[in-house]
């Protein structure tokens, strides 16, 4: 059995799991890059204006990681291109498959390179 360390981006919380993301707006396309310094990068299409960009960034990862965008909350960097993004899962034992499905996911893209 292959056991993966998780990623620098990803930090296991009580109420969840914090990872560090760096944004780039104004992008081709909506995607998850992967890492980037200490960061998971995600290109967005949409502009740093107003939020809209904090906005598809909520929904591009409740989309990815088949959650509601309820369950996602932006901790830190509002108005920057690094930010903290908590996906709420409470750390009870009911939880631990869902939270060890998303880690899994998210330190998928620690193999790639952006």
């Amino acid at each position: 059995m292959l056991v993966h360390q998780k990623p620098i981006y990803l930090t296991e919380k009580s109420e969840g799991i914090l990872i560090n993301i760096f944004v780039q707006p104004r992008s081709a396309q909506n995607a998850i890059v992967g890492p980037y310094k200490d960061a998971l990068k995600i290109k967005l299409t949409a502009p740093p204006v107003e939020g809209a960009a904090n906005k598809m960034c909520i929904g591009l990862l409740a989309k990815c990681l088949s959650l509601t965008k309820s369950s996602i909350e932006i901790k830190f960097g509002h108005t920057g291109r690094s930010k903290g993004v908590l996906i709420r899962i409470p750390d009870e034992k009911s939880n631990q498959d869902e939270r060890k499905r998303i880690i899994e996911f998210l330190s998928s893209f620690s193999q790639q390179t952006s």
